[in-house]
């Protein structure tokens, strides 16, 4: 059985155990989402068309990851103008696993997928952290600001523990995911990350008591 459905304003052809990626779509990895504008539904010839969608259908699916799309980059130029501006852009994307296809107002049989132990342990830990009075916040890193910190949060760093923890080659690929030409090692994030859960006033703090006692 197929299933034509429309999500993120594109259409999709989609079967069981098909794999493909969707503008973003609210879930946390292994959550069970259900896709409601199913355009057609059939299996071979018999094919039943929606006005606009299916009444009654659904198609059930599991998120597999969150991530963006490759760079779109759109370059102007002012002939003669002395100006020019270039921007970038990437789509937030959702891979997803179609789970199965239900007409007639059935629901999904496929339940979540349990939430890893050390996931649950990692969050509790930073909570006990919080409750000890240290400040997790992924601002206190001198150089991130509100817009960082949000592209941050978007790719699923909430927390300094987590920045602390990041090995390089993580490291590396955060930068290049969010485009950020270095920063995180040049700006020693990681480092920062650790002197701040350990106690330490942020480095931006620490740099302006330094110039005032020069002064």
């Amino acid at each position: 059985m197929f299933a034509v459905i429309k999500t993120g304003g594109r259409q999709y052809r989609v079967t069981a155990d098909d794999l493909l990626q969707v503008g973003r779509i609210a879930g946390e990895p292994g959550d069970i989402i259900e896709l409601g504008q199913v355009l057609a539904v059939g299996e071979g010839a018999d094919v039943t068309f929606g006005t606009p969608v299916v009444e009654g259908a659904t198609v059930a699916a599991e998120v597999v990851e969150h991530g963006r799309g490759k760079k779109v980059i759109a370059f102007k130029k002012r002939r003669r103008q002395n100006s020019r501006r270039k921007r970038g852009y990437r789509d937030l994307l959702t891979t997803v696993r179609i789970s199965e296809i239900l007409v007639g107002g059935a629901k999904p049989s496929k339940k979540a997928a349990p939430k890893k132990a050390e996931a649950e342990s990692k969050k509790a830990s930073a909570k006990a952290e919080v409750a000890e009075g240290v400040n997790d916040d992924v601002s206190l890193i001198s150089g991130v600001g509100p817009a960082l910190k949000k592209k941050l949060e978007e790719a699923g760093i909430t927390s300094l523990k987590q920045i602390a923890e990041l090995k390089k080659a993580d490291a590396d690929k955060l930068d290049e995911d969010l485009s950020l030409g270095g920063r995180i090692e040049r700006d020693e994030w990681v480092a920062q990350a650790k002197e701040l859960l350990a106690g330490k006033p942020p480095r931006a703090k620490v740099d302006q008591a330094a110039a005032a006692e020069d002064k």
